[in-house]
């Protein structure tokens, strides 16, 4: 563990001495420091409009929406998110197989996907560690800190776990 420790420091100094602004010029550097990119993919129109608006507002999230689960695939090949926020419960699709088809792709499978649902009762999400269908789960309604918090925590989960490999 101490190992993995000194590994992921090396590398988080390495990164941040390559990436400074005096190798790079300032503009650049400013660049990679970029906004975090979100899929918000449900159903519900108001919901995202909400979320997208109070996330962008921010100024540390760039929010691409899907309101049809059908078009999540191709919105994550061409977006090329952080982080997907995926309703469970939708129409034509379920959000669990859109998960399967997303993790299905060699292209896609690192990237975190949580569930967003108003399907499941916080009261159970809470019982099971704010785990559903194997992927991390926010009960609706849920508050901007609670999905800034998330995405958070998985961004940074998946940085790690890229960072040891």
């Amino acid at each position: 563990m101490e190992t993995d420790v000194k590994k992921v420091r090396g590398l988080l100094a390495r990164a941040r001495k390559a990436f400074s602004p005096q190798l790079l010029g300032a503009e650049v550097a400013h660049e990679l420091a970029m906004k975090t990119k979100v899929l918000l993919i449900d159903d519900e129109k108001g919901f995202t409009q909400l979320l997208r608006l109070n996330l962008e507002e921010t100024g540390q999230f760039e929010v691409r929406v899907e309101n049809w689960a059908e078009d999540a695939w191709g919105a994550a090949k061409e977006f090329r998110p952080d982080i997907i926020l995926l309703d469970l419960f939708m129409p034509r699709m379920p959000g669990g197989n859109v998960a399967a088809l997303l993790e299905a792709d060699p292209q896609l499978r690192e990237i975190p996907i949580v569930f967003v649902t108003a399907g499941v009762r916080p009261e159970i999400v809470k019982q099971n560690e704010g785990v559903i269908c194997d992927h991390p789960c926010l009960a609706k309604p849920v508050t901007i800190d609670e999905v800034r918090q998330m995405i958070g925590a998985q961004v940074r989960r998946r940085s790690v776990s890229a960072a040891l490999t």
